[in-house]
């Protein structure tokens, strides 16, 4: 059954497909970092949500996370494209359809486990 982007339920799904995953588990064994997410227009309106990752586990939850690493901002548009994997997130970057702000060190430095996240969402039934 498909769930809603960018729901409760979708976070709940996301969260479960995180730790379900045994390569992404390996990949941020020794990552410990925060991402807030703001993403404008959406049919909701504006929605706020979070990804943190410590130790090989990770969690996704609407609402904001103070003291987080890096903020991601973006239209819906731009964040369903890059969540159906229609839209690379260097090529948003770089075209200015994702704003980023904040330790862009640790983003760096994370590609990996960007990467790894990314690709355990995959499996995920959403609906946009």
């Amino acid at each position: 059954m498909a769930v809603q982007f960018l729901s409760d339920e979708y976070m709940d799904a996301a969260t479960a497909a995180l730790g379900a995953d045994a390569a992404f588990a390996n990949t941020t064994a020794n990552v410990n970092m925060s991402i807030q997410f703001q993403v404008t227009e959406s049919p909701a309106g504006d929605v706020a949500y979070h990804l943190t990752i410590a130790g090989g586990s990770a969690e996704m939850a609407l609402g904001t996370f103070d003291d987080a690493d890096v903020t991601i901002s973006s239209s819906y548009e731009t964040a369903v494209s890059i969540s159906k994997g229609d839209l690379n997130t260097q090529m948003a970057f770089m075209t200015g359809k994702i704003k980023v702000s904040g330790n862009m060190a640790v983003l760096m430095m994370n590609q990996g486990a960007i990467n790894a996240w990314s690709a355990a969402l995959t499996g995920i039934d959403v609906s946009y």
